[in-house]
């Protein structure tokens, strides 16, 4: 594979497609991931790059070689799949992904100040940047500006301490003077989203006006972290704004859970991993393709 992830960040923006981000947490969920984009590229004859996506809870649960050495195993076949350090919450855990050879992380310091996350935010820069240069690669840096909540799961309501009305939302002002002194590749703004699922239904609209405003401001290709729940046209509005990956996990896990309760209530004498789990990986690939399908412009 000859593209790296920025060149594939770049090529969504001019096209106005969007990069899918899944996260995992076991082999399961990656090869529902991997199989997903296989199929669908098959199927288009078109190159359908994907990321997979760690947190910090996730990457300690699978390992942090582990999970490096799955992405490898596919991408020396070919296949553009990348590795993301999702929601990075100190810089010794930044360190530690970049130093395995990540090829992406996102520092989260939305629960700071402004000046102390753009001080963070410098400090794991630096670092990503000299070990990259020192590796001989390259390496994509995000980080968050405005707070969405932590936990990607079911929610009864909005999560406590997120404002998704308009003037508690990320300022275009405060994107462009956050990306520029910070040196970030790319910004995760608040714009209506959320993290987590209502159970109620679907979550609210982003604001696609402020999406825009904070693109043409910040000149950094923006990530929309929480996309369970949002829909396929509030997507596609967010991607011609200038949103280049989308975030999706709650939405993966529910269909795991789902689908796994039902084939346990129906074979409860089943203890074979690889024969009760089969449902599960392939409810998870489906939400995996009909997501890529709708950031790909492709439904």
């Amino acid at each position: 594979m000859s593209k790296s992830l920025r060149s594939y960040i770049e090529d969504a923006l001019a096209n106005k497609v969007a990069i899918g981000h899944f996260n995992i947490s076991d082999d399961q969920g990656f090869w529902a991931v991997v199989n997903a984009t296989k199929k669908l590229s098959a199927e288009t004859g078109r190159e359908i790059p994907v990321i997979i996506g760690v947190s910090e809870g996730e990457r300690d649960f699978i390992g942090v070689p582990q999970i490096k050495a799955l992405v490898d195993s596919v991408r020396q076949d070919g296949y553009p799949i990348f590795l993301n350090a999702d929601h990075t919450y100190s810089f010794d855990r930044v360190k530690e992904v970049v130093d395995a050879g990540f090829d992406a992380f996102i520092y989260d310091g939305t629960e700071q100040s402004f000046d102390d996350n753009v001080a963070a935010t410098k400090k794991c820069v630096e670092y990503a940047r000299t070990k990259a240069h020192e590796q001989g690669r390259d390496i994509v840096i995000e980080a968050e500006i405005g707070f969405i909540g932590k936990s990607s799961k079911m929610l009864d309501a909005i999560p406590e301490g997120v404002q998704i009305t308009e003037e508690f939302l990320t300022k275009p002002d405060e994107a462009k003077a956050f990306a520029e002194t910070t040196g970030v590749d790319m910004l995760a703004p608040a714009v209506g989203n959320i993290h987590g699922m209502l159970k109620g239904g679907k979550n609210p609209a982003l604001n696609i006006s402020r999406i825009k405003a904070i693109s043409e401001a910040a000149r950094v290709p923006l990530v929309l972290h929480g996309g369970s729940g949002n829909s396929a046209e509030d997507f596609k509005a967010a991607i011609d704004a200038g949103v280049a990956i989308i975030h999706v996990n709650t939405e993966i896990r529910v269909a795991y859970r789902d689908a796994l309760a039902k084939e346990m209530a129906a074979n409860p004498d089943q203890i074979a991993p690889y024969k009760f789990l089969k449902p599960a990986v392939e409810a998870m690939e489906k939400v995996v393709e009909e997501k890529l399908k709708i950031f790909n412009k492709l439904s």
